[in-house]
């Protein structure tokens, strides 16, 4: 489609020229850089020539912003700060720390970045959201996915491996009262041994924090809306230094040390304590599952009326009990299941409920929950045809249509708008419309 650049958030250009216009709207050679050299981090097989597909890019999304004004679309100030944080928080991964990403970004702090990006990002969005506007109207036939099946080079159609769409209904054990009493004791006594024996929180971290935080002193990085409500807000109420009491998450009993906090950021220090389910917590949950089954096999309850009543994972209810995974796709590669999952999958048949088990809920604090598991479908390893792929097709014929679409309706304004296109571009075949346009300028 016209709209699929992303920045890169690389280091400054030290060379810059306008390489194209359209209307009063100019598009840098640094504008371009960016996004070529984010692309050959990503893929490195990607040829010089591909800048001529990317400014096509930037100068069709001129276009879509030029008619979202006239058609009063808008994108608030908010959206773009919720993305750029979003883009921000991916890009940071690839690095072992906030300073080294910062570094790597010529030293341009997080709030640099921001203001660097956010016209960039605003732009982008608002032509994304008039060029879906534009595609609402584009549909696809039965008879026309079939033909763009049909067109496919079907001696090298693609292989596919073993899916499942799997559904859940979990129960969370309700801890023992005095086994949480416990825990809450035990981390009240660890905070005195540091704030009144001046014993060193890294250390007391790395001894008795239930997390993977545990080996680097407790540290954590966050930015509030990631991280669970009440640790956040016991979190941002600390100065530099200050320890915070005892507090209660849905995950355990935490102690926060803060660090350092700027905006929605912050490093912290913390210690958690999980109260422990024990044998007997999990033998009553499993007991309650195997009710909820017993009613979803004699058909008294379907499955969704029983994960809205029953189930304690909010993820799990707005998915109406369907597992997703991280592309949000809720068909799961069966290499891809976790270790209980994968081995109800090869006892269950489509449409059978697995007996309750435990599995592992939190790998990174080892915590145990329970639940019930649910074959929707299953499909063996295959290469692409019309029974078990029909959706995959369906959205790729769309996908097709929609890109013509569009890009039919930005060549139809071209010549509408005044156009200029450096030299150095004029010879790519993507822009033989908007070279022609530039020329009559």
């Amino acid at each position: 489609m016209a709209v699929s650049a992303v920045p890169a958030m690389a280091q400054v250009q030290v060379a810059d020229k306008i390489i194209g216009q359209v209307g009063n709207k100019i598009i840098l050679q640094s504008d371009l850089n960016e996004m070529f050299n984010q692309e050959k981090l990503n893929h490195p097989e990607t040829p010089d020539s591909a800048k001529c597909g990317m400014l096509y890019n930037l100068l069709s999304q001129q276009i879509l912003i030029e008619q979202a004004g006239r058609d009063s679309v808008i994108v608030t100030d908010e959206e773009v700060d919720n993305m750029l944080d979003n883009r921000i928080r991916a890009m940071m991964q690839q690095y072992p720390s906030k300073e080294a990403f910062q570094e790597a970004n010529g030293g341009r702090t997080i709030y640099q970045l921001k203001d660097d990006f956010r016209s960039f990002f605003k732009d982008r969005t608002i032509a994304e959201r008039m060029q879906s506007q534009i595609m609402e109207k584009v549909k696809v036939t039965p008879q026309e996915i079939e033909k763009f099946y049909k067109d496919l080079p079907q001696d090298s159609l693609p292989p596919f491996p073993a899916t499942v769409e799997m559904g859940q209904i979990v129960i969370k054990p309700k801890v023992d009262p005095e086994v949480d009493q416990l825990a809450k004791e035990k981390l009240e006594g660890i905070r005195k041994e540091i704030v009144e024996n001046g014993k060193s929180f890294a250390t007391m971290a790395g001894i008795y924090s239930m997390d993977d935080t545990k080996d680097n002193g407790g540290e954590l990085e966050f930015n509030r809306r990631e991280v669970d409500p009440q640790f956040a807000s016991a979190a941002f109420r600390l100065q530099p230094g200050e320890i915070s009491p005892v507090i209660k998450s849905k995950f355990g009993y935490h102690i926060i040390q803060m660090i350092r906090r700027s905006g929605e950021e912050a490093k912290v220090r913390h210690i958690v304590i999980i109260p422990e389910v024990t044998t007997v917590d999990l033998e009553k949950s499993l007991k309650k599952l195997d009710s909820i089954r017993a009613d979803l096999v004699s058909g008294k309850l379907t499955f969704s009326t029983a994960v809205g009543l029953y189930s304690t994972d909010e993820q799990s209810k707005m998915t109406g009990g369907m597992v997703y995974d991280n592309n949000n796709s809720s068909i799961l590669a069966i290499e891809s299941l976790d270790r209980e999952m994968a081995q109800a999958v090869s006892e269950l048949k489509v449409g059978e409920y697995s007996k309750p088990q435990i599995f592992t809920e939190n790998p990174r604090a080892g915590t145990r929950s329970t639940r019930i598991l649910y074959l929707k479908n299953r499909t063996d390893p295959h290469i692409l045809n019309m029974k078990d792929d029909y959706a995959r097709i369906q959205q790729a014929a769309l996908a097709k249509k929609q890109n013509e679409y569009i890009n039919n309706w930005i060549a139809e304004r071209i010549d509408t708008y005044y156009i200029k296109i450096d030299p150095e571009y004029s010879q790519c075949p993507e822009l033989r419309n908007w070279v022609k346009a530039a020329a009559k300028n």
